[in-house]
């Protein structure tokens, strides 16, 4: 008669042995083929290093605009956010006493041109005529003088006839010498002239003083551009110095970045980037490396860039954050390892834990471009060379049990 209790007692003695075997044999495996560790795969493809920094946006002037002459505010057509063209009236001030100046050196100047057109057109020719007649005059009396003394000669006249001739000479010749005074002095060099002529310049030039402080009661914008702050309002007295507006006028977009300084020495001019506002951070533009400033700021070690923006998105904004990354360098076909198992990548000695033969092996190598992760082999590796990731250190001939890990 078969014992069940003693054939299944005897089964489970039997799957005990072959689990434990099995568990040891496991565990001889795991020894033998060393610790599980990932590894990362060298790839070849085109390799792009970019340098990644963050900025905003601006255009090359800014515009403030401002009065030159105090006053009360009246009229502002523009909102903040506006786009103006050049003329736009922004800021309108109360102008009626500049207005009434204004008609009254107008008044001033009509009244200095009608003095010099009275002198020119009366003056002058009633002196003239008067020249004339004293000269006349004077002839006469010189012709009379000349007869008496010819009849005194015969004694046909008194001293008191001859002397009463030569007072009409000299009478006549006082009288053409003031009005030879008054007609140099009408004439087109005379003094009086001068003097009308130099308060017709003075009045000309008191009108247009006047109609310029009347214009600027009038504040337009100085050129095609968007109103971007606005800090007045209807009734605020203004005066000079005060910024009531700003202007970010139409033109040439550029972004304004700063790059730390030891990424100084990829950055040339004519490098083209992408950008992408970090409002709308799935739309990418171009842009170009235009200027890189000689100086480094000595508090944050940055260098300030700007690239222009050929293209601008239409939701593009003055001042807004951007992300730029700028292409410094691209390598056709390079050999490319993930930059997080290289070690000392810094240092002028770089190397990796490369596992060949089932063992880790401490392995020199030499580096090129890095960016994004990625790390440029140019010497030391080969295509499909696993390298154990990671900063575990190891023992080199170590036995390890590599889980593969490509990118």
């Amino acid at each position: 008669m078969i014992n069940r209790p003693l054939i299944i007692q005897y089964r489970w003695r039997v799957l005990a042995v072959v689990l434990a075997s099995v568990a040891i044999t496991a565990g001889l495996v795991r020894w033998w083929n060393g610790p599980e560790v990932e590894v990362k795969t060298v790839i070849q493809r085109d390799f792009l290093q970019t340098v990644v920094a963050s900025g905003h946006v601006e255009t090359p002037h800014r515009a403030d605009i401002g009065v030159q002459i105090t006053g009360v505010v009246v009229r502002i057509p523009v909102a903040e956010g506006q786009t103006v063209k050049a003329g736009d009236l922004l800021v309108e001030l109360d102008a009626v006493e500049l207005q009434a100046n204004e008609r009254q050196a107008a008044l001033a100047m009509v009244q200095a041109q009608d003095r010099l057109r009275q002198l020119r057109e009366v003056q002058a020719p009633v002196a003239e005529q008067n020249l004339r007649q004293a000269q006349v005059t004077l002839e006469n009396a010189r012709s009379t003088l000349r007869r008496n003394q010819d009849l005194f000669v015969k004694n046909f006249i008194s001293d008191a006839a001859l002397d009463d001739s030569r007072k009409a000479v000299d009478l006549a010749d006082a009288q053409m010498r003031s009005a030879q005074n008054q007609f140099d002095t009408a004439g087109t060099q005379g003094s009086d002239t001068a003097l009308a002529q130099a308060s017709v310049a003075q009045t000309h030039a008191s009108l247009q003083a006047a109609r310029a402080r009347t214009g600027y009661a009038q504040v337009r914008s100085p050129r095609d551009g968007t109103l971007i702050a606005r800090n007045v309002e209807v009734g605020d007295v203004v005066q000079p110095g005060k910024v009531l507006m700003t202007l970010s006028p139409t033109g040439q977009t550029q972004l304004i970045v700063d790059i730390d300084e030891k990424n100084l020495h990829f950055l040339a001019l004519g490098q083209k980037a992408l950008a992408s506002a970090d409002a709308f951070a799935q739309q990418r533009f171009s842009a170009e490396l235009t200027y890189i400033n000689p100086g480094v700021n000595a508090q944050t070690g940055a260098v300030q860039v700007k690239l222009d923006v050929s293209a601008p998105p239409v939701n593009l904004r003055q001042d807004m954050t951007v992300s730029v990354d700028i292409e410094v360098a691209r390598h056709a076909q390079a050999l490319l390892l993930a930059s997080s198992a290289v070690r000392d990548a810094d240092s002028a000695a770089p190397w990796v834990f490369l596992v060949k033969d089932g063992r880790a092996q401490r392995h020199p190598l030499r580096l090129g471009l890095r960016s994004g992760g990625w790390a440029e082999v140019l010497e030391g590796l080969r295509v499909g060379d696993k390298v154990i990731d990671g900063v575990a250190a190891f023992e080199s001939g170590e036995r390890v049990h590599a889980i593969a890990h490509t990118e």
